[in-house]
C-alpha cells in the first residue's frame, strides 16, 4: 500500500521502501538512491529474469512497498500475478521499459512484440536513470529528490562514458565481422546502438522459455556457415547445451563464448555491477568476432 506522504515519513526518519524486480535495475536503483531508501532486489545473482520466482515474504514486500521498479515489456514472466496483486493494493509500479522508446523483435517467434532487453544499450540506461529518479521523487517528496540528484547525475556520467567506451570497442571490429549469434534474441538494442547485425539465435525467441525445433537449428547452422560467424554468444546463467550442440553441427570452427546478458553475478565476481557486465560483454564480443584476423 502506498503511503499517503512518504515525504512526511522521511521527516520521521523512515525511509521509503522500493522493491526492484531484476538485479540489473536493482544495481541502478541502488546507485541512484544510496542510503535514502530501503531497496529490496527480488532477482538473485545469476538468475533468469524470464522465469525466477519469489517467496511469500517477498510477495508481501511487493504489496506493502512505496514503489516497485520493474523492467516491464513482458520480461518478468514469473511475476505477473505478483505485480497485479501489488497494483491492486495501490502500489505505484514503474515499468521502466515503457518509457525508453522500446524496439520490437524483428524475427523469430516473438517478431513484432516489444523487446524488453533495453539495458544492452547504455544510452537508454542514461534515460532510465531520469525515469527512475523522477518516480522516486514523485513518491518520496522534495527532500529525498534533492538528496538523490547528485548521485543520479554522477551515475549518468559513468553510463555516458560506458557508452563511449563500448562504441570505441565496436569500431575496432571490421564492419563485415559485426555479426551476432546468441542464445536467444537478447542483443537487439546493443546491435542497434553499436552497429552490429544479429544473424540469428539458438532459441528463436525473446525468452529463454522457448524451444527450438530441429529445423530451426538446421537453418541457423546454415546461416552461420554462410556468414562465416566465428562465435556463438550464450548467456552465462543459462545451460549452454543447445549452443554447444549447434556448434558441433556447423562445418566451420565456431566457439561458444559466455556472456552476462540478463543477470548480474555475485558482487565480487566479473559482472557484479551493470557497468562491469556491459564492459565485459563488449570485450568478449569484440575478442570473439576478431578471431582469426
Amino acid at each position: 500500500m502506498v503511503l499517503g506522504s512518504i515525504g512526511a515519513c522521511s521527516e520521521a526518519s523512515q525511509r521509503p521502501s522500493i522493491v526492484v524486480t531484476t538485479n540489473i535495475l536493482g544495481d541502478v536503483v541502488n546507485k541512484i538512491v544510496g542510503g535514502n531508501a530501503e531497496v529490496m532486489v527480488l532477482m538473485k545473482p545469476n538468475a533468469d529474469p524470464h522465469s525466477f520466482g519469489i517467496s511469500a515474504k517477498e510477495a508481501g514486500a511487493m504489496e506493502s512497498a512505496d514503489l516497485i521498479v520493474a523492467n516491464g515489456l513482458g520480461l518478468e514472466e514469473g511475476l505477473e500475478a505478483n505485480l497485479d496483486n501489488a497494483a491492486s493494493e495501490g502500489v505505484q509500479i514503474l515499468e521502466v521499459g515503457e518509457h525508453l522508446d522500446p524496439l520490437e523483435y524483428t524475427s523469430g517467434e516473438t517478431a513484432g512484440a516489444p523487446d524488453p532487453h533495453f539495458w544492452t544499450d547504455p544510452a537508454r540506461m542514461v534515460k532510465a536513470v531520469d525515469v527512475i529518479t523522477a518516480a522516486v521523487a514523485e513518491e518520496a517528496g522534495t527532500s529525498v529528490a534533492e538528496d538523490i540528484a547528485p548521485s543520479a547525475e554522477k551515475y549518468q556520467a559513468q553510463l555516458e562514458q560506458l557508452d563511449t567506451d563500448i562504441n570505441r570497442t565496436a569500431e575496432d571490429i571490421p564492419e563485415e565481422r559485426r555479426k551476432l549469434v546468441t542464445n536467444h534474441h537478447v542483443f537487439g538494442y546493443f546491435a542497434d546502438r553499436f552497429g552490429y547485425d544479429v544473424v540469428g539465435a539458438v532459441l528463436p525467441s525473446g525468452t529463454t522459455l522457448a524451444s527450438p525445433s530441429a529445423a530451426d537449428l538446421e537453418d541457423l547452422a546454415r546461416t552461420i556457415e554462410s556468414a562465416g560467424v566465428p562465435a556463438i554468444f550464450a548467456d552465462s546463467s543459462q545451460p549452454r547445451r543447445l549452443a554447444e550442440v549447434l556448434s558441433e553441427e556447423v562445418d566451420i570452427d565456431v566457439e561458444v563464448i559466455p556472456l552476462f546478458s540478463e543477470s548480474l553475478t555475485e558482487p565480487d565476481e566479473e559482472a557484479g555491477t551493470y557497468i562491469d557486465m556491459q564492459r565485459g560483454n563488449a570485450d568478449r564480443i569484440a575478442n570473439g568476432l576478431n578471431q582469426g584476423r
